[in-house]
């Protein structure tokens, strides 16, 4: 019988990978739940149990948040990516440590396969697959899926034929969750025009949330304190913060993007604490850092998350362009102030020793110390001087012709 770990999420697709691995081909199914930040104690209890019924031989909960932050989280912060200016990644950085999760343990216990639950079309399949080749030693790849090329209601049907009772009208909506966001697929997301419904996000309004104003207290790009609440380590404040924005439905967005395979794709999510944090980030860093500390992360960021969404995370540069970009961090600390109203958020202002705007060397606008208008004068001139002779010589060169 062939030892197989499979990346267990719960879901419809990996609950069909364990009964029709353990039906149709006598594996020994050794499922594995990596936790970045979506499960709650009683969910992980249920996906224990339901595991265990679908036929697994074992089932083991990895907590990879504290990992998951450390090492890729916090440089989506250091460099506020959002991919096309919408997404937060959360889906495409928590698929990274879930494969590298699910590799240590299949490599730690012998496994002669491993296997997982995404289809033919998106990009998980792409990430999963780059982490297994690369760590995997000698593992076979099963993908039942993909290589069925089923659709939910046929996983549906198959389940129910072997006495596997599903909700049909929950799996109508495929949901990734996560401690940097909650994506949501279904038959809407398919198409160019149509918007998911309310019900589909698992956070609700809450009718009786009123404006408010909340502080958040950064140190070297990271958040560690919320108002008055101060924590020890980042992950603490950004579910502290979740909970705070939770009632105001905030971070709802749909994002329409390129996949790895050349395809475009569309997806809903839903991503309080990460918007906020990416935002007002972001504006700490507009009245901190110089124009070309910004520039120069900005560019290198984009191409961070880029790698990160085509499943390079493993590629050493990767490594080399967090080294910039914690650098660049060094005077990142302040607070901002945010105020949080239903579906959206306002970042209202900062407050930093290391802020360039109040640091009295003069007035955007009006008086300035360290300079005279004469200064401007010739520092103007000397600016447009390569502009000027260009002028000079194809104005010259258009007259002749």
């Amino acid at each position: 019988m062939k030892k197989v770990v499979l990346a267990y999420s719960g879901g419809l697709d990996t609950s069909f990978c364990i009964k029709y691995l353990t039906t149709e081909r006598d594996c020994e199914i050794h499922a594995v739940t990596v936790d970045t930040g979506g499960f709650s104690k009683e969910e992980l209890a249920a996906m224990e149990e339901r595991a265990y019924n679908l036929g697994a031989k074992t089932f083991q909960v990895v907590d990879a948040v504290q990992d998951y932050y450390d090492e890729c989280i916090k440089f989506l912060i250091f460099g506020n990516v959002l991919r096309n200016n919408t997404y937060p990644l959360s889906v495409s950085a928590e698929r990274m440590f879930q494969a590298l999760a699910v590799i240590r343990f299949a490599n730690k216990i012998g496994a002669q396969a491993i296997a997982h639950g995404s289809t033919g079309a998106g990009n998980d399949q792409v990430r999963f697959d780059l982490v297994f080749n690369v760590l995997g030693d000698n593992l076979e790849v099963i993908t039942p899926i993909r290589d069925l090329r089923l659709s939910r209601q046929a996983e549906i049907e198959y389940l129910e034929k072997h006495g596997v009772q599903w909700s049909w009208e929950k799996a109508q909506y495929s949901i990734n969750k996560g401690i940097w966001g909650t994506s949501v697929g279904g038959k809407e997301t398919l198409t160019s025009h149509q918007s998911l419904p309310d019900k589909a996000y698992p956070t609700q309004l809450n009718p009786e949330a009123t404006p408010s104003v909340i502080t958040l207290h950064f140190k070297k790009g990271e958040l560690y304190g919320v108002d008055n609440q101060h924590f020890t380590h980042p992950v603490a404040a950004i579910q502290r913060l979740e909970e705070l924005a939770k009632p105001y439905a905030i971070g709802r967005d749909t994002h329409v993007g390129d996949t790895i395979i050349g395809i475009k794709g569309r997806v809903g999510f839903e991503a309080a604490a990460a918007m906020i944090i990416v935002k007002s980030h972001h504006l700490l860093e507009k009245h901190i850092l110089t124009k070309w500390q910004a520039y120069w992360k900005e560019q290198l960021a984009n191409w961070y998350g880029m790698l990160l969404h085509e499943g390079q995370f493993l590629d050493p540069v990767m490594r080399n362009i967090e080294t910039f970009m914690t650098d660049v961090q060094k005077n990142v600390t302040g607070k901002v102030f945010v105020k949080l109203m239903p579906f959206r958020f306002e970042t209202e202002g900062i407050e930093s020793d290391f802020d360039l705007m109040n640091s009295g060397f003069g007035t955007y606008g009006e008086m300035n110390n360290a300079w005279t208008g004469d200064d401007v004068r010739g520092f103007t001139k000397i600016l447009g001087n390569q502009t000027t002779i260009w002028h000079a010589v194809n104005d010259k060169t258009k007259e002749k012709a």
